[in-house]
């Protein structure tokens, strides 16, 4: 259990620290059976390519954990990530080097609650952001009263 993170100490523009994801098949195939997505293209190379693609191709929803992980590993078990919303606006490959990351947009108080508005992104390995999102979070606070 780390140190809590606090809405004083998040500034405007501040980096989320990144989070690498190095996918292999092996874990598309175990996420389709946890998540029930057992559409082929997801883990069988010969019906991807059949359906025009290069390859078998990461599930949209396994992206979006990768980057709902980015946030909740910043935020903490102190934190609540409230809202997270995602694009998809290319495709992933296994074998390929992923980096998700995100950056602090404003800080408000609202109902006497703490939030941080967030964007998000993954970048794959041809620096392509691929999957952009954003995401929304309440974070303690030092003096516990809005301020």
């Amino acid at each position: 259990m780390g140190a809590p993170l606090y809405w004083e100490d998040v500034s405007d523009w501040q980096e989320l620290p990144p989070l690498v994801k190095r996918p292999t098949t092996q874990q598309l195939v175990k996420y389709a059976g946890a998540a029930g997505d057992f559409y082929q293209i997801h883990y069988d190379k010969d019906f991807a390519q059949a359906n025009k693609l290069p390859g078998v191709i990461l599930h949209g929803a396994l992206k979006s954990a990768f980057l709902a992980q980015v946030v909740t590993n910043w935020i903490g078990e102190h934190g609540t990530l409230k809202k997270l919303t995602v694009q998809y606006r290319g495709m992933d490959v296994p074998g390929d080097t992923l980096t998700c990351g995100g950056r602090v947009l404003k800080k408000y108080v609202a109902d006497g609650k703490h939030f941080v508005d967030c964007e998000l992104w993954l970048v794959n390995g041809k620096e392509e952001k691929t999957t952009p999102g954003s995401a929304t979070v309440i974070l303690p606070s030092k003096t516990g009263a809005a301020s």
